[in-house]
């Protein structure tokens, strides 16, 4: 596929838009803002942005993640037909542009179903935490320690850096971190990926100007069957 960073940049800046004609679209049907399957579409959200600015779709981020396929499917077309719709004039291609990114992420969550059904119902209070997570104001960015790429993050995170949620995934951590610091931060991303004592101190991150953010930063580690992460909880100084 070929870069299309302005397109990239019109999804995020009409995220708004194009959620309210989905809820239009699918009224009392739509899922709620703490469901799985809006969980899904924030994925693929940050999963097209990403592959439209780099000219590459890389694998779908779905560690963790247990919603109904078809439910998703549904959710992911009336939001492709919605941005289609808010485009006007561009809309053959916006659908053109999305068409092959949704054909894979559906493939990669129908690949994982089995497992999901092998794990069981989705948690009711694991999707509880997700929501309380993105209404905290401290900012939250999950990291995989070993390639510094951002799994995760809370608005909080985007107001801080300058950017939008959306933003910041697939995004690498060492973007928003000043230069003279990218050797701090790689260190305490190392002791995650080799312990899980968990770790506190002051450093700094950077917004999308190069202006430097002081901040107090707590780090965990949390692993999955696929990766290990940092779970960053960054508090401004």
């Amino acid at each position: 596929m070929s870069r299309d960073p302005e397109l990239a940049a019109w999804l995020v800046r009409q995220r708004g838009t194009i959620d309210q004609r989905v809820l239009a679209r699918l009224g009392a049907a739509a899922p709620g803002a703490a469901a799985p399957e809006s969980e899904a579409l924030r994925r693929f959200r940050s999963f097209a942005a990403s592959a439209l600015l780099r000219g590459r779709a890389v694998e779908p981020a779905l560690d963790g993640l247990r919603a109904d396929e078809e439910r998703v499917s549904t959710l992911l077309g009336a939001w492709s037909d919605a941005a289609a719709e808010v485009a006007g004039s561009r809309e053959e291609e916006v659908r053109k542009a999305l068409a092959p990114l949704l054909s894979r992420f559906r493939g990669a969550l129908r690949s994982t179903t089995p497992v999901r059904q092998k794990s069981g119902a989705p948690r009711t209070v694991r999707r509880a935490v997700m929501a309380a997570i993105d209404r905290i104001a401290d900012s939250f960015l999950a990291v995989d320690a070993l390639s510094g790429r951002i799994i995760d993050a809370n608005p909080a995170a985007g107001a801080l850096l300058g950017t939008t949620r959306d933003g910041l995934l697939e995004a690498n951590l060492a973007a928003f971190v000043p230069p003279q610091e990218r050797e701090r931060w790689q260190s305490e991303l190392d002791a995650m990926s080799e312990g899980s004592e968990p770790r506190r101190f002051e450093a700094r991150l950077c917004d999308g100007h190069g202006i430097a953010l002081p901040v107090e930063a707590r780090i965990t580690r949390y692993v999955t069957r696929a990766r290990v992460l940092a779970l960053i909880l960054a508090r401004s100084r």
